[in-house]
């Protein structure tokens, strides 16, 4: 019994003594964080905007005359050449209005032909004193004006013919059916748009530029980027810049042209980016997120690249605050090529070992511009 008793004594003291020991924390693993490296330029500012491809060549057809559309020919997106039928109105009117002027022509020709003939006659009988002085004047008078309305009613004919013949809508010019605007049936007045046609040769990028960014825009140079193909960016050049805002929305409207060969579909979204040098002072540019605060003052968590094993450490590191571009703030103070922690800050504390495993795929993310709207 008293072996019993001091084994299990023995064994109560051990597992107090068990409890009582200190546990040893787990290791905690290196945290990975997002990185970008500090490159110092001039400070920069892009504005973005949304933009159209528009041609710089487009008409806008209408019919000459009005009336009940009968035919439509064209689709938009169809090309077309020059002279090609795009509609067609009801010309039944217009045929009935050439036929009375014809009509009407063949009478006044007639007269002017029997007043020539009788002013003719009167002519031969006024050498023997049978017709008077005014006879003759009144038949000159009379063949004056009969040919004078024959050619009157001549015109009418012509105009007559014409209307009649602007009732077919022909293409003016070469190019691709950007729009229409009726349908068959529908009754169209004259000089009404109905068709446009834009030559797909001659496109352009078009915005509209606030008051306020004006002067900035003069200055920047211009990329372009298709909404259909984000990742492939083109130079374009300012052509042209209304020098009158638009009444309803008091913005400038700007036309940019791209490159000579360059092939962009007619109505397609894109994005312009106008980039111009706001101060010749050196300046990183990095996330506002990047941000923090020692004693009052700006100050961003500094990675120092992985030793021999394999961990980062960051550090806080005071910097100079030149300002914001949107999202983005404009700093120096630091070494070019050092890594600036981009996103969890709040998190991250003196000697805290981190994996940068991003860091390199982010430096390429994070060029030295900086993205204004």
């Amino acid at each position: 019994m008293k072996t019993l008793h001091a084994t299990a004594l023995s064994l109560a003291v051990a597992a107090m003594l068990a409890a009582c020991s200190a546990e040893k924390p787990p290791v905690e693993p290196p945290r990975p964080v997002r990185t970008t490296e500090i490159r110092y330029d001039a400070a920069r500012e892009t504005n973005h905007y949304a933009a159209t491809v528009q041609s710089r060549y487009e008409v806008e057809q209408a019919f000459r005359v009005g009336g009940k559309v009968a035919r439509r020919v064209v689709e938009v997106g169809q090309t077309v050449r020059e002279g090609d039928v795009l509609a067609v109105l009801d010309d039944n009117d217009y045929r009935l209005a050439e036929e009375a002027a014809n009509q009407q022509w063949t009478a006044a020709a007639t007269q002017a032909r029997q007043a020539e003939s009788d002013r003719a006659r009167l002519q031969n009988l006024k050498g023997d004193g049978s017709v008077s002085a005014a006879d003759d004047e009144r038949a000159k008078s009379g063949a004056r004006t009969a040919q004078a309305a024959a050619e009157a009613q001549a015109r009418q004919l012509e105009l007559a013919r014409n209307r009649l013949k602007y009732t077919v809508l022909r293409a003016s010019r070469s190019g691709v059916v950007t729009a229409v605007r009726f349908e068959v049936g529908q009754v169209v007045p004259e000089g009404l748009p109905v068709v446009a046609i834009s030559d797909p040769g001659t496109p352009e990028i078009v915005v509209d530029v606030p008051e306020d960014q004006l002067a900035a825009f003069k200055k920047a140079k211009f990329k372009a980027t298709l909404t259909s193909a984000p990742d492939e960016s083109f130079e374009v050049s300012l052509r042209e810049l209304a020098p009158q805002a638009a009444a309803q929305t008091r913005t400038f409207r700007a036309r940019l042209k791209p490159g000579a060969g360059r092939v962009l579909p007619l109505g397609a979204t894109a994005t312009l980016s106008a980039d111009r040098v706001v101060s010749e002072e050196q300046v990183a540019q990095v996330p506002a997120t990047a941000l923090t605060q020692t004693n009052g003052k700006p100050a961003v968590w500094v990675a120092k690249r992985a030793g021999q094993d394999g961990a980062s450490t960051v550090s806080l590191a005071g910097v100079t605050l030149h300002g914001y571009r949107n999202d983005t703030a404009l700093i120096s103070g630091l070494v070019a090529g050092e890594l600036v922690v981009t996103a969890g800050v709040q998190k991250m504390s003196p000697g805290l070992k981190v994996t940068l495993a991003s860091a390199a795929t982010d430096a390429k993310a994070q060029p030295n511009q900086q993205a204004a709207r």
